[in-house]
């Protein structure tokens, strides 16, 4: 089959390499490791291909999409879509057309034979002739007292996702980075004040988006300061928040608060097959395609990702429709 799509980033090193490993228990034609939206619709492409697909997810369908209420941003729900019930739907779209989900995580993928060995916590081995991995990332938590409890209740890690339900409020955005300031600028369209409360007295941030931060008469800037506790009954009400340099302790009121300290990939089963950037995340191409052959990464995982519902889907598509064909020019 003519290959009619961009190399891969890196170069590519061949055939995956033989290594020893214990007797698989079986065979298919596409692993994919991760239930969020990508791994979801990876797992509906490949089974309508006529693959044998399985889905491996440790934790919860749909992964981060599956603690959001309220979805207003996906195409074909002008009034919007409960997030977990939507994981739900595109898990039943799948397996309709005969992908299997098995709920245990997979810990190791070995390079094996010229496929994939794919090993799960309870020991089970599964040879796969091409991988998806689409574990997610996940925000970084500020690890305060109340956040757990209010996530989704005015505590959010999406501005995109969810300024639009503090229209005419108050919020916060905490972090001093360019996803901070980038989502700060965006809930100044919804919110009636924006504080943004960083731990240091300068940003880091680019000097572009720390310019138009500064200008807007919407955000105000809370320097030198951390979050010591998320209060309120049932929903976000304060934040009782300590200057590091005086140790003064203050109260602000808000009804929200979105959190952008960073992301961690869930990258543990690429160290040592692919090239990661400084943040975890692995290094593909336009097709999804990993420099080692028949294993393709897409979604928070990977580098440049939008980290938004609809690109996540599209990079499951783009990794199945690629990985149907390597099956079929190196298998079939």
């Amino acid at each position: 089959m003519p290959d009619d799509g961009p190399k891969a980033a890196p170069e590519a090193t061949g055939a995956p390499a033989e290594r020893p490993a214990g007797e698989a228990s079986e065979e298919i034609d596409i692993a994919i490791v991760g239930g969020g939206p990508t791994g979801l619709t990876a797992a509906l492409y490949a089974a309508r291909a006529r693959r044998r697909t399985v889905l491996w997810e440790g934790g919860v369908l749909g992964g981060q999409i599956a603690t959001t209420s309220l979805v207003e941003n996906y195409p074909g729900f002008p009034q919007g879509v409960d997030g977990f019930e939507l994981a739900q739907a595109m898990h039943t779209q799948a397996e309709r057309f005969g992908a299997e989900t098995r709920y245990e995580r997979v810990v190791t993928l070995e390079a094996h034979d010229g496929r994939w060995l794919l090993t799960t916590e309870s020991g089970a081995r599964t040879l796969a002739r091409a991988v998806v991995v689409s574990a997610g990332a996940e925000p970084n938590k500020l690890g305060v007292p109340g956040e757990a409890e209010l996530t989704g209740r005015g505590v959010s890690y999406c501005a995109t996702c969810d300024a639009a339900f503090f229209a005419d409020e108050v919020v916060a955005v905490v972090g001093g980075g360019d996803a901070a300031l980038d989502e700060a600028l965006f809930t100044t369209r919804f919110a009636s004040k924006v504080y943004v409360i960083h731990r240091r007295d300068r940003l880091r941030a680019s000097r572009l988006l720390q310019e138009r931060a500064q200008a807007s008469e919407q955000i105000e800037f809370v320097w030198n300061t951390v979050v010591d506790e998320v209060r309120g009954e049932g929903r976000v009400q304060s934040l009782s928040l300590r200057d590091v340099v005086t140790g003064e302790r203050r109260e602000l009121p808000v009804a929200g608060v979105f959190v952008f300290i960073g992301q961690t990939p869930n990258a543990n089963l690429l160290r040592g097959l692919v090239d990661l950037d400084a943040g975890g995340h692995a290094t593909v191409n336009h097709w999804m395609e990993s420099a080692r052959p028949g294993l393709f990464i897409g979604g928070d995982v990977r580098a440049d990702s939008s980290k938004q519902l609809v690109s996540a889907a599209g990079d499951g598509a783009t990794a199945a429709i690629r990985a149907d064909h390597y099956i079929s020019s190196r298998f079939d």
